[in-house]
């Protein structure tokens, strides 16, 4: 019988004004301890930096990023699918499954499932949830460093009050997300 190979997929920047949106595919090696595997969203900052090395450590695991003139491009919903279609097609080891979270998946040429709130039901897709989250925070904290106006050390690009103020005294950069308002 063939083995079954699951991808949990996963991606974090959507509601951003500003970054790319990343994406993480995983599949979890089979002795992984997953009991601190959850929602990248219910974990502390630096508990998601120790458990994405973990991870990464113990599981097949690739990154795909759409950038900001892609989210401009295509739609910020097509921009997610083509960074977890990019994610799934850089695993050095193919799945035959993938387990999506959220409604929409990407054209895939494997099986698939999509989970609503996936990342709280299935280790797999937190897992990915956890790795696509610190990929993005540690971009956008880089990003920061050039662009320290926006507080993107802290808010990663979201529209928190520190970022909506420098967007008003300082105009928008190259990686904001145009259609975006405000």
């Amino acid at each position: 019988m063939k083995e079954i190979r699951i991808a949990g997929v996963d991606e974090v920047g959507r509601g951003c004004l500003a970054g790319p949106v990343f994406a993480a595919a995983v599949i979890l090696n089979k002795n992984i301890d997953t009991k601190n595997i959850k929602d990248s969203k219910k974990l502390s900052f630096n508990k998601r930096i120790l458990l994405s090395k973990y991870i990464k450590k113990n599981s097949i695991y690739a990154v795909g990023i759409a950038t900001v003139e892609e989210i401009n491009k295509i739609n910020i919903l097509n921009a997610s699918l083509l960074s977890m279609k990019r994610a799934l097609s850089k695993l050095s080891i193919k799945p035959n499954l993938a387990y999506i979270d959220g409604p929409y998946a990407p054209s895939l040429n494997i099986n698939f499932k999509t989970f609503i709130r996936g990342d709280e039901k299935i280790k797999s897709i937190a897992a990915a949830s956890i790795i696509a989250k610190v990929s993005r925070d540690l971009f956008m904290i880089n990003l920061s460093k050039k662009y320290p106006k926006y507080c993107w050390h802290k808010n990663f690009g979201y529209g928190t009050k520190n970022h909506l103020v420098g967007l008003k005294k300082y105009g928008i950069t190259k990686y904001h997300r145009k259609k975006f308002k405000p």
